[in-house]
């Protein structure tokens, strides 16, 4: 956020002869000398791609007043070049993806709607007005740039590899701060893999992966962290039977409760049923001797 403040000269100026200090201070308490314009825009937003985005810019007048209309431009910086690619007013009307939120000349939302954001849109916008005030006259005014990032579908669902574990994966913004984390019944588990995709650089998103053991029933949770903001989740619900995490059958039992299919131990039974049938025969055989 960026500021303009500026102090009426028939008021302060006879008031020089008393130092800067003073001079200052008087400037700023008398009534309507002070005046503010201020244009605000968050530091970061969030978009699924694909989907639109709101970008806010909001113009914010204090003790000023407005001559004539705002003209409003966006920008968003070129990664490459380094410079800005203006997006309203568009360069090609008839192709842009850029919009106003509200077409109302005289209003101060200035924010912008980015439709059907793409990975390309990933990057930082600025918002710009010039404006001719009563005080200030003619100037232009910027707010702080605002980062946006993307972020894909969030797929959590058993692994094919390994039919005991869960796999959360999603692809997003490379280098802006997002995070997996899994949960079961509320409690975040240790990941046994973590393995973003794409590492030498080559595309705009890295893909974001974890895989945790599918201990036992009961709700587990894949949580996209945005520095400290949960900004999407998924759920899977197990019904597994409870196991502990020492058991050395967890992945048989794992494996087969998920597939709906619990294999009968015939050759236990079989071996049960010819423990007392043998010694059965053996009594038989030691009673008929002794007769």
């Amino acid at each position: 956020m960026s500021s303009a403040v500026s102090c009426e000269r028939p008021r302060c100026l006879n008031l020089s002869k008393w130092g800067w200090t003073p001079w200052m201070l008087l400037c700023f308490v008398v009534s309507g000398a002070f005046s503010l314009v201020t244009v605000h825009q968050p530091a970061v937003l969030s978009a699924a791609l694909g989907q639109d985005i709101i970008m806010p810019c909001e113009l914010r007048l204090q003790d000023e007043k407005l001559l004539s209309q705002p003209i409003l431009y966006w920008w968003k910086l070129n990664e490459m070049g380094g410079d800005f690619i203006r997006l309203i007013p568009s360069q090609t009307p008839n192709n842009s993806r850029a919009n106003l939120l509200d077409n109302n000349g005289t209003s101060t939302n200035k924010s912008m709607i980015l439709k059907s954001v793409q990975w390309a849109d990933s990057g930082k916008y600025r918002c710009k007005l010039s404006l001719h005030t009563e005080r200030n006259g003619n100037f232009r005014q910027k707010g702080d740039t605002t980062s946006l990032v993307v972020y894909g579908t969030v797929v959590f669902n058993v692994t094919k590899r390994a039919p005991c574990m869960l796999g959360c994966e999603v692809s997003v913004t490379r280098d802006a701060g997002f995070s997996l984390h899994i949960l079961h019944n509320g409690r975040r588990l240790q990941n046994v893999t973590a393995a973003p995709g794409d590492a030498d650089g080559a595309l705009p998103y890295v893909t974001l992966s974890e895989t945790v053991p599918l201990w036992s029933r009961g709700k587990y949770e894949c949580q996209l962290h945005l520095k400290d903001d949960v900004i999407r989740k998924s759920i899977f619900h197990s019904n597994l039977p409870e196991v502990g995490e020492g058991d050395k059958n967890v992945s048989t039992t794992c494996s087969s409760a998920l597939h709906g299919v619990y294999p009968e131990p015939w050759f236990l039974y079989v071996a049960l049923l010819l423990v007392p049938v043998t010694v059965l025969i053996g009594l038989l055989s030691v009673m008929l001797m002794c007769r």
